[in-house]
């Protein structure tokens, strides 16, 4: 892999991993376009620059990412009070509602993780199926024309329950199958529970942290317990900085103008985008060029 093809690779992921469109499907006809070989650095590559794209929501909203107000120190009079005075149950209350925002990005995070571990053989053999990614993002198209119709419906309580972040949870695990979009799914799955737009993505960027980064962790943990494996990595290293960084800076700039566009236009020009890009695997799929993400 040559520099230039590492920066238009990581590129893509930056401007597609948090768009309701597949970033996977993008890889696929990028890999395809650039003639590239199907390696085991490219395999790692596409994943661990996802880090680089996970650092942007980080950095973009770290005031809300780590909003935590100063905790209360519990003090021995309070922790004397634990077991029997009112006085030490407010304290331990308090100290846990600073970690509200973490613990509902927990929840969310579960479903996908216990899924990922008992399916991941079956979903990484989905993900050699061009066919499924192509119908995939065809089907997750024509949902995006009538999302708005069909979903767009807020409350006025716009607060993350508990019930809120499975319901998105469980909505994250549609996204195993190659093709659909994490975005897509989590965003939809929020509206589903009466979110705004804007409240729904927002989430979803930030259940992406733990969720991609996990998966990126896990892949790197396989690939690194293979000696054969890290000498590669290490070897190009420069390539996995070079593409880290730029799937960072694009990622914030995808990012920017997805919530201002989803805001003010909502998911139409999306699902016209992925039926046209489903559309354009297909007729590569057939035509007999070489397409793996495998």
């Amino acid at each position: 892999m040559s520099i230039l093809e590492a920066i238009i690779i990581a590129v893509v992921e930056g401007l597609t991993e948090f768009l309701p469109v597949s970033s996977t499907g993008h890889m696929i006809i990028t890999q395809a376009l650039l003639g590239m070989e199907s390696t085991d650095f490219a395999k790692a590559f596409t994943v661990i620059i996802q880090l680089g794209a996970i650092l942007s929501v980080v950095v973009l909203y770290w005031k809300r990412f780590f909003r935590l107000t100063p905790i209360v120190v519990l003090d021995k009079e309070a922790v004397r009070g634990m077991s029997s005075g009112k006085k030490g149950w407010t304290y331990f209350t308090r100290f846990i509602h600073k970690f509200d925002f973490y613990w509902k990005l927990f929840i969310a995070v579960v479903p996908a993780g216990v899924i990922g571990l008992l399916l991941g053989g079956r979903i990484d053999a989905l993900l050699e199926n061009v066919t499924v990614v192509a119908v995939m993002l065809v089907l997750g198209g024509i949902l995006m024309l009538f999302a708005d119709k069909w979903f767009d419906k807020p409350s006025q309580e716009q607060s993350i329950k508990w019930t809120r972040a499975l319901t998105i949870g469980f909505f994250q695990c549609i996204a195993m199958i190659p093709g659909v979009s994490r975005s897509m799914a989590t965003i939809v799955g929020g509206m589903t529970t009466k979110l705004t737009r804007k409240n729904a993505a927002e989430f979803s960027f930030f259940l992406a942290v733990p969720t991609m980064a996990a998966a990126a962790g896990y892949k790197f943990y396989q690939l690194v317990k293979d000696p054969i494996n890290a000498a590669m990595l290490k070897e190009n290293i420069l390539l996995l900085i070079i593409g880290n960084v730029a799937a960072f800076v694009v990622a914030i700039l995808a990012i920017r103008f997805f919530i201002d566009f989803l805001t003010r236009y909502g998911f139409k020009a999306f699902g016209v985008y992925r039926i046209i890009v489903g559309v354009i695997l297909l007729i590569l799929f057939f035509s007999g060029v070489g397409l793996s993400m495998a």
